[in-house]
């Protein structure tokens, strides 16, 4: 997670600031009148009464920031599960769609993908890339779109509203055979909060797709 630099950054400065302030207040305070003349002694920053309203002030707005981006921030999660005709007639696809478990909208900032092929190379990380390049390397493995895959893309600014509840937006959908033919397939999701902090979750869509206590027909997958 990335905090704001205005809405959190800049009030903890303003607050250390002001703890500098009184800091260097009280040992003002307690040097001798005939040494307060000189300098730097001599410098009042602030006078104490109002220091201390400033102090009240900066902690309790940065109190009351901590509490409201806690209340507001996304829970982002992902469900995958085996369903009957979403790419062919009578045939089971495994349908990976994503949510947000929060009270409150998070507006999408960037949405990648990566993609390892079965029996592919190890030997270097594969670079997270857009979702039609992602595409275009399934599509060279013989995938065709529509029949063995659907890999949804979300534009920056797309808004994942709070649900409170289980319903996903939907991600991807992939057949058995493309299941088959794909080791991995990630989707990087960064969102932007009410209160501008970032966060961040990595979907696996094949997590779960080929263990044995998740075939077609039993429970869905949940991370």
């Amino acid at each position: 997670m990335r905090r704001s630099p205005l809405l959190f950054t800049a009030p903890l400065v303003l607050l250390a600031l002001l703890l500098v302030i009184l800091v260097w207040e009280a040992v003002r305070a307690n040097v001798s009148p005939g040494a307060r003349s000189d300098w730097p002694w001599r410098l009042q920053l602030l006078d104490t009464e109002a220091l201390g309203s400033l102090l009240a002030v900066a902690t309790g707005a940065v109190l009351a920031r901590a509490q409201y981006a806690r209340t507001v921030r996304p829970y982002l999660g992902y469900r995958g599960s085996w369903r009957t005709g979403l790419l062919a007639e009578g045939e089971p696809a495994w349908r990976v769609g994503i949510l947000n478990g929060g009270q409150h909208i998070a507006v999408v900032d960037s949405w990648e993908c990566r993609v390892v092929l079965r029996g592919g190379s190890d030997e270097a990380p594969v670079p997270w890339a857009a979702v039609p390049d992602v595409v275009s390397t399934l599509t060279s493995a013989g995938l065709s779109v529509g029949r063995d895959y659907q890999l949804i893309a979300f534009g920056a600014g797309f808004p994942l509203v709070g649900t409170g509840n289980y319903e996903t937006v939907p991600v991807g959908v992939f057949s058995r055979r493309c299941v088959e033919k794909v080791e991995s397939l990630q989707v990087r999701v960064r969102v932007t909060d009410v209160v501008g902090d970032s966060h961040e979750r990595v979907l696996d869509c094949m997590r779960g797709a080929r263990a044995e206590y998740n075939v077609p027909g039993t429970e869905p997958v949940n991370g």
